[in-house]
């Protein structure tokens, strides 16, 4: 081919040269006969002993060598070209088959990475193909499945071709979103509604690393112990204290959207990508980094990673061996494993007399007059949620732990914890000795601020979690939301609150901001808390022993109970009627106040926190559907004179 192309660049020249040789012959022929001959071009052409016939010899044998050699040329090209395009089909079809070699070779290898790879795979694929006539089951599928490769890989993982399940899987991460919510759990949800609310077209991406999808926490420690279906652990599914039946999860699977869809989703759509764990975060270059080094981008971003539950240092240095028959109460993993326990082990020991501690002790107080299972609850306060409750109050709630069937060790200091003949032995420092099979450790919460570092985010000394202002926003573009955020209260101050409800109150005014609303705190939150389905209350604002307190009390009635407060309201989780609404005129009962009740007698009433003669924080004992009063009363801020009036507005003496 090069050969070719040499000569025709020497032929070409002396080609044109006899080109205009024979133009010359032509035009002087014509002037010599004083005309142009009908064939002067054939007669000049001619090969015969007069008109130059040597040199237009010369020029056909030219111009027919640089034909056969164009020809050449073209011939020897396509070839070359049909030749490469085949040699680079087949190296495609090698490195396609050696490709698909090395990855079987690492399934048979290295199990674990790909366990991992596939785990990543399953909680995306669970939602699009888990559509069932039932809603129950359907939620209750992210729990298992994600779970499953951790103990054992599942056979229809493993014998599935390795480029259909473990390739794609990286895929599944967008690399782009412009709403982040970091954090699976309740401000997440609450965040992703109102930013769909406000910008029906928003395309959000939660990322969690629990396996599965956003699910509410209280029925953890609630109703789900006094279910009586033995699938519960399965299903989620429990009754409320009204007997209506509902899941844990917030949505089932068909709520949500594919997260490798999320770009292309013409309405836009919510995304959970579980199992993935936001490591690092870089602020100036608005992206993230997950545990597996894959990168998001994003345009505004949620911290509402939550908190971690609280150890108690002696457990963490008492060894492996105790650490295996301790629970950290926090996930559903956690409700699992504790209920299994439950059902096999002798007696459980629940360190910790606050909200969460109470609420297991009865939980699991009630299932031990079934069972005989011994609960144990200890807690260096002189009663139950002594931190919280006035100690008249916290003596009587105490009582009402035993009466579930609690064994309750008050002023209880652990000083140490061993392991001895499979048994856990509790040494308190007043030398007490408390033998266990199990211990459940509910000692407070501690909120997860990983991200601090890495995006340069305060982390407030006082109260723990992100440093937040009123509109919750950290930076230009980053919110926090939920346990995590460290908030300034318009009408109380710096707060940073661990209820249910502030994650639906904080995660929805973020959202909202985060779509351009600038709005600040100021709806106050509240929180409840039950102890079985019969006593049961409701608080907000600053609820803290140490301040002064007022009660007012009346005697309880039938409906006076947290199951006929359900009833009434139609929902389990009673902030959900009460947070919506607003009190702009409270309207007092004119029943005059009768005596008050005997000191002894709880039945119902409202406690009064007051923090320089102000109402902070106010407490409905067995009071429902009253919040918006109690939320307008902390807001106006006003000093009483007579708290006994203010206590009218409730309408507690009423039948």
């Amino acid at each position: 081919m090069l050969k070719c192309r040499t000569v025709w660049k020497k032929l070409a020249p002396l080609a044109r040269s006899s080109s205009t040789l024979c133009r010359q012959n032509v035009k002087r022929t014509g002037l010599n006969n004083g005309r142009i001959p009908t064939c002067v071009p054939a007669a000049n052409m001619s090969t015969g002993p007069g008109g130059l016939g040597g040199d237009n010899l010369k020029y056909t044998i030219m111009v027919g060598a640089a034909c056969v050699g164009s020809l050449t040329y073209a011939y020897f090209l396509l070839k070359g070209d049909q030749k490469r395009y085949q040699e680079r089909i087949e190296e495609i079809t090698t490195r396609s088959q050696r490709s698909s070699k090395e990855e079987a070779a690492t399934v048979q290898s290295e199990p674990p990475a790909v366990e991992a790879t596939q785990t990543e795979a399953v909680p995306e694929s669970v939602p699009e193909a888990a559509p069932s006539p039932e809603e129950p089951s359907p939620p209750a599928a992210p729990a298992e499945e994600p779970a499953a490769p951790a103990e054992a890989a599942a056979p229809s993982e493993t014998t599935a071709p390795p480029p259909a399940d473990s390739t794609p899987a990286s895929l599944k991460v967008p690399s782009h979103s412009p709403y982040l919510l970091i954090g699976g759990g309740t401000a997440s949800f609450a965040a992703a509604r109102s930013i769909r609310a406000r910008d029906p077209g928003a395309r959000v991406l939660i990322v969690t690393d629990e396996p599965d999808l956003p699910y509410m926490r209280p029925p953890l420690s609630k109703e789900l112990w006094f279910s009586d279906d033995p699938s519960v652990t399965e299903t989620l599914r429990f009754k409320q204290w009204n007997g209506k039946e509902r899941s844990i999860y917030f949505q089932p699977p068909s709520f949500y959207i594919n997260s490798e869809e999320l770009a292309s989703a013409e309405n836009g759509g919510v995304a959970v990508l579980t199992g993935k764990k936001v490591v690092h975060m870089d602020v100036r270059g608005n992206k993230v980094k997950l545990d597996d080094d894959t990168e998001i981008s994003y345009d505004k971003c949620l911290i509402a990673t939550g908190g971690v539950p609280r150890n108690l240092q002696v457990i963490e240095r008492a060894g492996e061996e105790v650490m295996k028959k301790t629970t950290l109460f926090r996930k559903i993993e956690d409700f699992k494993s504790l209920d299994n326990v439950s059902r096999n082990a002798k007696s459980i020991t629940i360190i910790g007399g606050g909200f969460l501690g109470s609420e297991l002790a009865c939980a699991l107080g009630r299932r031990s007059t079934e069972s005989g299972l011994e609960v144990i609850q200890m807690f260096p306060e002189k009663g139950n949620m002594g931190k919280v409750l006035p100690e008249y109050l916290s003596n009587w709630t105490t009582e009402k732990v035993k009466r579930e069937g609690v064994k309750v060790i008050a002023e209880a200091l652990v000083k140490s914890v061993t392991c001895k003949d499979d048994k856990l032995e509790i040494h308190l420092k007043d030398g007490r000795l408390v033998k266990t099979d199990h211990i459940v450790a509910a000692v407070g919460l501690e909120p997860n601020v990983d991200l601090a570092k890495s995006a340069g985010l305060e982390v407030d000394s006082d109260f723990g979690g992100y440093r937040v202002n009123a509109e919750l926003q950290a930076r230009s573009n980053i919110w926090v939301a939920g346990d995590a955020a460290c908030f300034y209260d318009i009408r109380l101050g710096r707060r940073r609150v661990e209820h249910h409800d502030h994650a639906v109150v904080s995660g929805r005014l973020a959202g909202e901001n985060m779509t351009g609303a600038s709005k600040p705190y100021w709806h106050q939150s509240m929180f409840w808390s039950d102890l079985g389905p019969d006593v049961g209350y409701e608080a907000i604002g600053i609820v803290d022993s140490s301040l002064p307190t007022v009660g007012v009390f009346a005697k309880a009635t039938a409906k006076d109970t947290p199951k006929a407060a359900t009833e009434k309201s139609g929902t389990g989780i009673r902030s959900e009627s009460e947070t919506e609404d607003t009190a702009t005129s409270p309207v007092a009962s004119v029943t005059p106040l009768p005596p008050v009740a005997h000191k002894d007698d709880y039945g119902k009433g409202v406690i009064f926190y007051l923090r320089d003669k102000v109402v902070v924080g106010i407490i409905l004992w067995n009071v429902f559907n009253r919040m918006p009063i109690a939320r307008k009363i902390i807001k106006d801020g006003e000093e009483h004179a007579d708290l006994n009036e203010v206590a009218k507005l409730f309408n507690i003496h009423e039948d």
